[in-house]
């Protein structure tokens, strides 16, 4: 059985994201540094010396891009997603003052609660954390990247 989803559980950790690449890639950079910075101390920098830090940048910038973009998409889709919703229950566009982090945070409510909740965080400019706070009734959402 899933755990109900609330304000206190609803954040998500990718395992190999958060504990085995991110982890890996900071002890890589301060290594790459430390070899880097000693190579240069002793006058043995060379091109090999060189190529390692370019590889390890790269391959942290390279990971970063990965992530970005897929929340980038996921941004795009849940406003989609949250437009749509909005104009099926209650026949009207959502008002555009709502801010991409107010839309993230409004996916989460039930659809007996999210118009109403939709228009009082457009009309108090309510910060996304606030709008969590005032969620009832949490929609489940494991598709989240």
């Amino acid at each position: 059985m899933k755990k109900k989803q609330s304000y206190e559980n609803h954040t998500r950790f990718h395992p190999l994201q958060h504990f085995v690449l991110l982890p890996i890639s900071i002890i890589t950079l301060v290594v790459a540094i430390i070899y880097t910075t000693t190579s240069i101390g002793k006058g043995q920098f060379s091109f090999a010396t060189f190529l390692i830090m370019a590889l390890v940048i790269m391959g942290i910038i390279t990971g970063l891009l990965a992530r970005v973009n897929a929340l980038k998409v996921q941004d795009r889709t849940i406003r989609v997603e949250e437009q749509l919703r909005h104009f099926l229950l209650t026949g009207s566009p959502i008002d555009p003052r709502l801010t991409m982090a107010q839309l993230i945070a409004l996916r989460f409510a039930s659809d007996d609660e999210f118009p109403e909740l939709t228009a009082k965080a457009a009309e108090t400019n309510m910060k996304p954390d606030e709008i969590k706070k005032e969620i009832r009734q949490w929609r489940l959402d494991e598709h989240r990247v």
